[in-house]
């Protein structure tokens, strides 16, 4: 439409207290022992909240990626994420930035992936995170807090996030796992996105069938631990729940490339939506979309918009199923 402008958003900030140098790189069969010859590599600059701040922007957000850098990977961390244009705020640390590689098999068309531990963070340079975000929340917007928690971090961290950000009128979106989920959880947060694997373990469960998923999944709303669950399930899609219901959207099949960052596109997309005041069922859409266009990329690269404009199309409708009420509506 002729002088239509672009939805004008709500401003995002991201916090990365565990950033990561991600390359990946591929060889032809991984084996003990042998020299392994590499294909050519690919350096990212990647960690949850980095991750989903760098969706945001390339889908055309307003965005502030809060993170940690330190030592040599550090500066070249913040080379790359200053070369994609991604407002950041650097909180300076002593030990130097971890580094995390990914290595398919081109034999199998397995992956392999090596995460580092990180440097272990003092109170002083944890705290200045938590100053950063207190100082950088914009009012009536949204912080998402995700990935590990760096060595020294206390356990509480995200949960700590939570309450600045409802002392600003913000928003709190965590993805986490263990210590620091449960932390949030039971501090109340306004979105958390688990995958299978860690609200399972959250709640002491496998989470094999649906149901048992979305009986995890709308336990956490009931509860008062978050108003929105986003419950990824891989190749077999997402749940979604909140007070209304529960949503869930297959996702289409495509080959994939790479799981690497997938969680963080769903994430980086469903905040974006829900910045642009779109409804919940819409953002979930995009975010499901966005996690499978990341599948489609090799190694550590994110997804591109081209692919979630298209995969969004082909999405099927999402349905709602409202407590009570077993039959579904769209």
């Amino acid at each position: 439409m002729e002088g239509s402008q672009p939805p004008r958003t709500t401003p995002v900030l991201t916090l990365t207290v565990n950033p990561a140098l991600d390359l990946s790189t591929w060889t032809e069969r991984v084996l003990s022992g042998h020299k392994l010859r590499c294909g050519p590599s690919r350096t990212d600059p990647g960690g949850g909240g980095v991750n989903v701040a760098r969706v945001v922007h390339r889908l055309g957000g307003r965005v502030l990626a809060v993170h940690t850098a330190g030592g040599p990977v550090g500066e070249a961390y913040r080379r790359l994420i200053d070369a994609e244009g991604v407002p950041t705020r650097v909180v300076p640390v002593r030990g130097s930035t971890r580094e995390d590689f990914t290595v398919d098999e081109r034999a199998t068309g397995r992956q392999f992936r090596f995460v580092l531990q990180g440097p272990e963070l003092g109170e002083d340079e944890w705290q200045a995170c938590l100053d950063a975000v207190d100082e950088s929340l914009p009012p009536g917007g949204y912080v998402v807090a995700s990935g590990s928690l760096a060595p020294g971090v206390p356990e509480d961290f995200y949960a700590r996030v939570a309450r600045l950000a409802r002392s600003r009128g913000a928003r709190c979106i965590v993805d986490a796992s263990g210590p620091a989920l449960a932390a949030a959880l039971a501090q109340g947060v306004f979105l958390v996105k688990p995958s299978r694997r860690e609200l399972g373990a959250h709640v002491g469960a496998e989470l094999e069938t649906e149901q048992e998923q979305v009986d995890a999944a709308s336990a956490l709303v009931a509860d008062g631990s978050a108003e929105l669950v986003a419950l990824t399930l891989g190749a077999e899609g997402a749940v979604l729940a909140s007070a209304e219901g529960v949503r869930r959207l297959a996702v289409p099949s495509v080959k994939v490339s790479s799981t690497v960052g997938a969680g963080d596109s769903f994430l980086g997309a469903f905040v974006l939506r829900l910045a642009q005041g779109r409804p919940v069922a819409d953002a979930f859409r995009s975010a499901v979309a966005a996690g499978t266009a990341t599948v489609l990329r090799r190694g550590t690269e994110l997804c591109r918009p081209g692919d979630v404009e298209r995969l969004e199309t082909e999405l099927p409708a999402v349905v709602l199923r409202r407590p009570g009420d077993p039959s579904s509506r769209t």
